[in-house]
C-alpha cells in the first residue's frame, strides 16, 4: 500500500493490545540513507483543556506497526505500557 503523509495523518492509530485510540500521526522519522520510515510520531494533546499541560509525545517504531488500513493504523504496544513511555527517540 502506498500512502502519502497527508493520508497517514487522517488515520486513527489504534493499539491492538488494549484497543486504545492513540490519536493521529503528526510526523514521521525517516532514515535519510535508505528513505525508509523509522517511526511514527504522535504529538501530545492538551490534557483537561490545557490546564495540566500536554501529554507526552507518542513514538511508534516501524516494527510495531501491524497494519495500515483504509481508515486506521493498527499498532502493537505492550499492554503494561502506555503511549507516554515511548518518548525517548534515542532508545529506539
Amino acid at each position: 500500500m502506498v500512502c502519502t503523509l497527508e493520508q497517514l495523518r487522517s488515520k486513527d492509530v489504534i493499539n491492538v493490545v488494549n484497543g486504545e485510540n492513540l490519536g493521529r500521526v503528526d510526523d514521521l522519522e525517516l532514515d535519510a540513507e535508505t528513505a525508509a520510515i523509522r517511526r511514527l510520531i504522535l504529538y501530545g494533546s492538551p490534557r483537561f483543556f490545557g490546564i495540566f499541560g500536554p501529554r507526552e509525545n507518542c513514538i511508534i517504531a516501524f516494527h510495531q506497526i501491524r497494519l495500515i488500513g483504509k481508515d486506521v493504523i493498527l499498532v502493537e504496544l505492550p499492554a503494561d505500557k502506555n503511549c507516554t513511555d515511548y518518548t525517548n527517540l534515542k532508545k529506539m
